[in-house]
């Protein structure tokens, strides 16, 4: 059985340490196994405390595929699979997790949000971003400048943008 499997929501969400400035991931229709696996090796990388992707619409997280572009990294993280992106959303939420959704079209940059504290990264897949309703249920939007000509990045370059600077602000203690 593997990590992911062990997991369930309700229970990972009644261990879940708030007092300590938790980061999670949160992945909105990706499904590119690919994208999927390099996207748990970054939030691993940068601490998270787990990687929440809905049951319909994203990558099987048990594809081989997706283990091997995680390089290991969904042996030692938990990656939830949930019935509800919003739902889930709103009991992390309820937890006093602030949830910032990467959108292009985002007024504030993510280098001008303070990411420190309880925070859940929302994702969206490329070309189609965040769903209508997950995008909704975010409390900011924020996007990464991009100065030159292509329009977007692929969703597990800019998880490893927004959750490195996640990282940076955490580790200088700074206000963004």
């Amino acid at each position: 059985m593997s990590f992911r499997a062990r997991h369930h929501f309700a229970a990972w969400l009644d261990g879940l340490d708030v007092e300590t400035g938790v980061l999670v991931l949160l992945l909105d229709g990706v499904t590119d196994p690919h994208n999927l696996g390099a996207c748990v090796r970054t939030a691993e990388a940068a601490g998270c405390a787990g990687v929440i992707i809905p049951r319909h619409h994203a990558a099987d997280a048990d594809a081989p595929a997706a283990a091997k572009a995680a390089c290991g990294a969904m042996a030692r993280l938990p990656v939830l699979t949930v019935p509800n992106l919003v739902r889930a959303m709103d009991a992390l939420r309820e937890r006093g997790v602030w949830l910032a959704g990467l959108a292009g079209e985002a007024d504030a940059l993510i280098y001008e949000a303070d990411l420190r504290g309880n925070l859940g990264l929302v994702m969206g897949a490329e070309g189609k971003g965040l769903r209508r309703l997950v995008r909704e249920h975010c409390d900011q939007l924020l996007r990464i400048p991009m100065p030159g000509s292509v329009e977007s990045l692929n969703v597990s370059v800019a998880t490893g943008v927004a959750l490195f600077e996640a990282v940076r602000q955490r580790r200088e203690g700074s206000r963004a």
